[in-house]
């Protein structure tokens, strides 16, 4: 519970405000693109870097809800630098157009925040017949991140600036089937379960994460890739949970982070200077934290690779 959130080596804790962990510091000349920005800790983690001096660029699938987000923020923030475009992460033709429109805006890509996520949901596929969840968390940023990466070398070799692409993961990444991830029973409805599905794609964010740390160190590019846990928080996240929605609505404003805190680690992790270097890591209540077993497991994480590249083609 963040009530009782004890400082941790970073100087912050659980109840640390995304304001808080950034304060100071000046984002200026850095661009970002934040998925999943029309709500949430994804609408306060554009609204953060914002006020930090960042050009923040929101991939919201709402197009209208992503309009209204960034009126707000520029109203709050008159020199804010905000745009919305459109992109759905559960359709690859949606990955592929918002990455194309962005390499042609001619924007540098200095920080990447893999925020978007859906929670919980029956069992569905996507457009491309990918079960919904790990289409949405995991393929979606898997196939964004390839795309956008040469953009993200090129902003790191000119600008001199550290690169960082950040998945926003999840404790739940410890809750998933048996074997970690199912390569074999990805779309099988028959031993479906929404939440173990759910803790399945988070895991694969922390895979993505760990195997891009790796490679982007083979290359000697100056780019990081992390992956963190926010904190369990009031959000729209719950909606597919029938009865635990109300008691997360009622309960948790005691127990649970609110969008402040929530969106504090993802915050941190993007522009501290604490962070500077640390790549592979998972972060959890702004500071270091552990992974899983699996979430440490490097043979997982390379299969997780090759398989994620054949669903891309």
């Amino acid at each position: 519970m963040w009530l009782f959130g004890r400082k941790g080596p970073s100087g912050f804790s659980s109840s640390s405000t995304a304001e808080e962990v950034t304060q100071g510091i000046d984002g200026t000349g850095l661009t970002a693109i934040v998925t999943g920005a029309s709500s949430g800790i994804g609408t306060e983690t554009a609204r953060v870097l914002a006020l930090r001096g960042v050009h923040v660029i929101m991939g919201v699938r709402n197009v209208a809800a992503g309009r209204d987000v960034k009126e707000a923020i520029v109203k709050e923030i008159p020199t804010a630098k905000v745009d919305t475009m459109e992109l759905d992460l559960s359709s690859m033709a949606s990955v592929r157009k918002f990455a194309a429109d962005f390499s042609s805006s001619g924007h540098p890509l200095n920080l990447l925040i893999n925020n978007a996520g859906i929670m919980a949901t029956p069992f569905m596929l996507s457009k491309d017949n990918i079960e919904l969840q790990f289409a949405t968390n995991h393929i979606g940023h898997f196939l964004l991140t390839n795309l956008l990466l040469d953009t993200m070398k090129k902003a790191a070799r000119t600008s001199k600036r550290e690169g960082r692409i950040i998945n926003v993961s999840s404790e739940a990444h410890r809750y998933t089937y048996k074997e970690g991830i199912q390569f074999d029973k990805i779309n099988d409805q028959s031993g479906y379960s929404n939440f173990a599905a759910y803790g399945q794609s988070k895991l694969a964010n922390v895979l993505h994460a760990n195997e891009l740390a790796k490679s982007l160190k083979v290359d000697g590019v100056d780019i990081t890739a992390n992956s963190l846990h926010p904190g369990a928080i009031v959000t729209n996240l719950f909606r597919h949970m029938g009865p635990i929605s109300g008691l997360v609505n009622i309960f948790g404003k005691i127990a649970l982070k609110n969008v402040q805190q929530g969106a504090a680690t993802t915050c941190y992790v993007a522009l501290h200077p604490q962070v500077k270097g640390r790549s592979g890591e998972y972060f959890k209540d702004s500071n270091i934290g552990q992974a899983s077993a699996h979430g440490r497991n490097a043979e997982l994480a390379k299969k997780l690779w090759d398989f994620s590249m054949k669903m891309v083609k």
